[in-house]
């Protein structure tokens, strides 16, 4: 086998949550008077958790009068309204049963608080990802490697004998830090061409392309 584990970066990658983000994102903008973005706006603006997010969709970013409020208003709106259109991507379920009836252990990582990734894992992936860690007092958010080596001891397995599965420059990022092969997603928050610049280990079009490296890659 090619790996004992993969840890697996969230929206993007296993959860396509991109509507039910522009929506929250939307609204807030709206409730403010600030225009509204389009959908691949928020898709580029996406990917280190919600206040670099609303830094990066606000016409004043983090100076715009009344951020933090704002950033706790979308915050607040996201979290009751983040079920609407978010599910899976195409595959992933296939994915996932396959690498479990194969023994490899599985781990999530997200930038979202540790409280809300345990439960998006409960809800969408129960009894198939064992482990999943969020930002929390003493794991930074991504692209500090800290959750990713939390998640490393948990599933008891070294960084050799694991791949990080994300879907941007944070995940790439992210696993150069935790010293940890990274497979990079191309169906996920951003545009193929960035993903091939930062010339990951892996660049991966669809879920059976990457079974095939989970259980069959030599990684030599």
């Amino acid at each position: 086998m090619g790996y004992r584990a993969v840890i697996f970066d969230m929206d993007g990658t296993l959860l396509n949550t991109l509507e039910d983000i522009a929506g929250g994102v939307n609204y807030t903008l709206q409730k403010h008077g600030y225009p509204v973005k389009t959908l691949e706006e928020v898709r580029l603006a996406v990917g280190n958790g919600a206040g670099r997010l609303m830094k990066n969709v606000l016409p004043q970013g983090a100076e715009t009068l009344g951020f933090d409020k704002i950033l706790k208003e979308y915050e607040a709106y996201y979290q009751g309204h983040c079920q609407i259109k978010t599910g899976a991507y195409p595959g992933i379920w296939s994915l996932l049963e396959s690498l479990k009836k194969r023994g490899v252990l599985m781990a999530i990582v997200s930038n979202k608080g540790d409280g809300a990734v345990k439960e998006l894992n409960r809800r969408y992936f129960p009894e198939v990802i064992q482990t999943a860690v969020g930002e929390r007092p003493g794991i930074r958010r991504k692209p500090e490697p800290d959750a990713v080596l939390e998640a490393l001891q948990l599933l008891g397995v070294s960084r050799q004998e694991a791949l990080y599965v994300g879907d941007s420059e944070v995940d790439y990022h992210t696993a150069r830090r935790a010293a940890i092969h990274c497979a990079l997603v191309t169906w996920g928050f951003r545009r193929k061409e960035d993903l091939e610049q930062l010339r990951p280990d892996y660049l991966v079009e669809n879920p059976k392309e990457l079974l095939e490296i989970v259980v069959s890659d030599e990684k030599s």
